[in-house]
């Protein structure tokens, strides 16, 4: 249970550092740049935490893919990023393939 709650915390960290990559222009900005630093910082080390219980592909999968969709919601909404329907079809199968491995996978750690 704690991996998984390591695992959701990385994820958020990985989001908020990414957000702050686009937003440091190049690390152009000390703040943003800092932010970023940290976060992927924090986002290594749960995932890493989370890597002792969860192998290593089904973390990674569901860390990347989540991660995925949700800068992709960020970016729409702070930076006014839009999606047309393929991608959004995409961000859709990347959510039915964490949901499939979660839910089906024998490989998941429960």
């Amino acid at each position: 249970m704690k991996s998984w709650i390591f695992l959701s915390i990385a994820i958020v960290a990985e989001v908020i550092a990414t957000s702050a990559l686009k937003a440091s222009e190049g690390f152009s900005k000390p703040l943003p740049t800092l932010l970023m630093i940290v976060g992927y910082g924090i986002a290594f080390y749960l995932l890493a935490l989370t890597l002792r219980t969860i192998p290593v592909g089904v973390a990674y999968a569901i860390w990347s893919g989540a991660g995925i969709v949700l800068i992709t919601a960020v970016a729409w909404f702070m930076y006014g990023q839009k999606l047309d329907l393929p991608a959004l079809l995409g961000m859709g199968l990347i959510v039915a393939g964490v949901v499939v491995l979660n839910v089906f996978s024998k490989a998941v750690a429960h």
